[in-house]
């Protein structure tokens, strides 16, 4: 049964998310290889908004800081926000505690369909940046399609076929990318990008592809917030209670599916922050979904940032890690702690 939010921390606890997404927006404009003084930094926030602050002393200064630094943050923290949010929906709608972005396969079919495109080279046949992007969309709704019409001529939508079919999918998809790479070893490196994602030159134009879908999931996933809640109940207390499971089912896993391939399509396939953030925010607010899916997606957007931070400073000359190995060498530590801390009262 779904706990109550009543878990201690009060209004500090609460604050706690948004206050790290915050200093990891900040940290954000201070790190990379082209020197910037906290100092420096704060004038040229400033002035963005509105501040009767002196320009600083280096000219090329704000077009780093806002147009390099600052845009890729927070393109770095609304994809974190949508895969943990994504990672929330699935888990209480599969009723499974490992359940992610990847369970149903979305991520792979959009890392193919990112691949296909930069196999068959549309983005310079189209002559648009964001053809790949968007095969990577269309590749992830085609993936939850068939999934859907998987399970459904397997008995039915019960999280039992949904999550079969979805390891079908994901397996099948992962051969396919394997066989892409292997037939054409031009387009590897691009794909690869994918495969590890990261936010190399990444920032203004594709937030404004990645927004639109975004918001759509996101307000999605609100609707059917106290729908999740009885989910978790089980299809025929949900039916008891008038909730049409099935309806509710679909549209929560077609929301967070959509969130999955819209983050996986501005930022490859990124791992484990669909994990992490449920299970440390559950823990720390509870089950229910009204409140622990708003600080998932504070604790998920913060920790995406400060990922993406890690991978371009970690290495000496400016070179950066792939974000999804940084965010990989985070959750192994972090289930290990799952795994071997005591467990408190109540479960999700």
């Amino acid at each position: 049964m779904p706990a109550t939010s009543g878990r201690p921390g009060g209004r500090t606890a609460a604050l706690l998310p948004a206050l790290a997404g915050l200093a990891a927006l900040v940290a954000a404009c201070l790190a990379g290889a082209y020197p910037a003084a906290p100092g420096d930094v704060a004038t040229v926030l400033g002035r963005a908004m509105g501040l009767p602050l002196a320009a600083p002393a280096d000219p090329a200064l704000p077009a780093v800081v806002l147009d390099l630094r600052l845009w890729r943050a927070v393109l770095a923290y609304g994809v974190g926000a949508a895969l943990a949010v994504a990672g929330g929906v699935f888990q209480g709608v599969l009723r499974n505690p490992l359940a992610d972005p990847f369970t149903l396969g979305v991520s792979g079919g959009a890392a193919f369909g990112a691949a296909l495109s930069l196999t068959l080279g549309l983005a310079a046949a189209w002559g648009g940046r964001f053809a790949t992007p968007l095969c990577a969309l269309a590749g992830g709704a085609a993936t939850l399609a068939g999934v859907l019409a998987l399970s459904r001529l397997a008995g039915g939508l019960r999280r039992e076929t949904v999550v079969l079919s979805g390891i079908i999918a994901a397996t099948f998809l992962s051969a396919l990318l394997s066989l892409v790479k292997a037939l054409n070893e031009e387009s590897v490196a691009g794909i690869v990008f994918w495969i590890m994602g990261g936010f190399q030159g990444r920032g203004q134009a594709e937030l404004g592809l990645f927004l639109p879908c975004c918001l759509l999931g996101l307000a999605l996933v609100a609707l059917f917030a106290r729908e999740l809640d009885i989910l978790l109940l089980g299809d025929t207390q949900a039916r008891q209670l008038g909730v049409a499971a099935g309806r509710a089912r679909l549209t929560l896993l077609a929301a967070a599916s959509l969130l999955t391939a819209a983050a996986v399509a501005v930022s490859g396939v990124i791992g484990f922050v669909g994990l992490i953030a449920p299970h440390a925010c559950r823990r720390l607010y509870g089950a229910e979904h009204g409140r622990l899916l708003p600080q998932s997606a504070l604790c998920g957007g913060a920790l995406l940032v400060l990922a993406d931070v890690l991978a371009r400073t970690i290495l000496p000359g400016g070179a950066e890690l792939p974000v999804g190995v940084v965010t990989a060498l985070l959750g192994g530590p972090f289930f290990c702690f799952l795994l071997l801390a005591p467990r408190g009262g109540g479960r999700a």
